[in-house]
């Protein structure tokens, strides 16, 4: 079993690395943008799995705020990338 503080500290890893998990995307986006097109359904699918994780997150009495921050870049940049890529 994990410590309190050691659940403090993962949240904050996982939440570093889930952010760097959609910033990821800024390189699919520039690709799209030069006319290499990428495929739109991944990104669909994160952008509509983060909107779940963000509104489930916000939505709880007590907010789940490493869980909003971690999901929340993913809605946009999920987005920019489908659109991006037709």
């Amino acid at each position: 079993m994990l410590s309190k503080k050691n659940i403090i500290l993962l949240g904050r890893i996982a939440t570093v690395l889930s952010v760097l998990m959609y910033v990821s995307y800024l390189a699919q986006i520039q690709s799209n943008l030069s006319g290499i097109k990428g495929n739109f359904i991944q990104p669909l699918v994160a952008t509509v799995n983060c909107t779940c994780w963000t509104v489930y997150a916000f939505s709880k009495k007590e907010r789940d705020y490493p869980v909003f921050i971690a999901n929340l870049p993913g809605i946009f940049l999920g987005m920019l990338t489908v659109l991006t890529s037709f």
